[in-house]
């Protein structure tokens, strides 16, 4: 595998990580453009990271070697320190921003999960595996951007959320066909993944009302991620504002096709991203309330994963 150096810290890492940053991350990769060039490094080198680990969980065909690889990068990062360079690399990354460790430990507990198949059974567990698998990204992102407040990575935890919750929504048909229902069976009742897949007439009504609900819940959790950028610096600040709105916008889509997800998956062309970038620009030049913090976040958004790393507890009852 070549190698490029890394941004400023002295040891080299695999292949350049903005490459994998553009490649895969087409929405992140067109918002991280207005980084500066340092954060956007840092930033690609984590997603680079969280790509590998996805990789591990997604693209083999023996779970049971996946858990394996997985439960090793698990022991590694517990331990400070790997002989894989991707493993390494996030390690360095992580010691330079002080990032809690415990917080990647959680992203790979969700992706061991994703190895079984996957029946959601309820709200509940649907949030706290969406804490897991993309609340623990904005957390690590928080940290590489400057926000050291703790309320700052509370709102970083529900941005993480909402994208989660939007990937459900977009990714329904092709999740079912791998033996994945993320959407709670209380809003599919008696629906197996398979009729999720391609739902006869009778089930179509219901798929469509809980791909709704999800990007309804969606919807309080992007509020409450933007509601949180007033912590970070500007430009920063910015650019993540641009990602959210980007990625909302693809609920926007499901929602102009009436959340119909078995005929293909909705998107966003990159001639409307840089429409929502430019209105985003404006809107963010025009509006006090991103660079001001509001008035707290709300606890009960967590309740479901309280008591996980970095979480807000506070004021939930036990």
């Amino acid at each position: 595998m070549s190698t490029v150096p890394a941004s400023c810290e002295g040891y080299r890492m695999p292949m350049d990580s903005r490459v994998i940053l553009r490649r895969h991350g087409k929405s992140f990769y067109f918002a991280g453009q207005f980084l500066a060039g340092k954060q956007l490094i840092d930033c690609s080198r984590l997603y680079a990271f969280c790509r590998y680990l996805d990789d591990i969980a997604d693209c083999s065909a023996f779970p049971g070697q996946a858990r394996r690889v997985l439960e090793k990068v698990y022991e590694d990062i517990s331990n400070g320190s790997s002989r894989e360079p991707i493993v390494n690399d996030f390690l360095h990354l992580a010691d330079s921003h002080a990032i809690d460790k415990r917080i990647v430990l959680e992203l790979i507990h969700g992706l061991k999960g994703d190895l079984e198949p996957v029946e959601i059974r309820n709200w509940s567990q649907l949030l706290l595996y969406c804490y897991r698998a993309a609340g623990t990204v904005g957390l690590l992102m928080s940290r590489i951007l400057g926000a050291d407040d703790p309320e700052a990575r509370f709102h970083a935890i529900d941005l993480g959320v909402a994208m989660q919750l939007t990937n459900i929504a977009r990714d329904v048909a092709e999740d079912a066909r791998a033996g994945r229902r993320y959407i709670p069976a209380e809003l599919l009742p008696g629906l197996p993944p398979g009729k999720i897949a391609d739902p006869d007439k009778a089930a179509r009504p219901l798929l469509q009302r809980a791909v709704e609900a999800i990007l309804a819940t969606a919807d309080c959790y992007y509020a409450s991620g933007e509601a949180g950028l007033a912590y970070l610096p500007a430009r920063p600040r910015l650019a993540i504002l641009i990602a959210s709105r980007v990625y909302r916008a693809i609920g926007s889509e499901l929602r102009r096709n009436h959340c119909v997800t078995w005929k293909g998956r909705a998107f966003i062309t990159g001639r409307r991203k840089a429409l929502i970038a430019s209105r985003t620009i404006v809107h963010y030049v025009v509006n006090n309330r991103y660079r001001a913090c509001g008035g707290g976040h709300e606890a009960c958004l967590h309740r479901a994963f309280a008591g996980m790393p970095e979480a807000h507890c506070k004021g939930i009852p036990a």
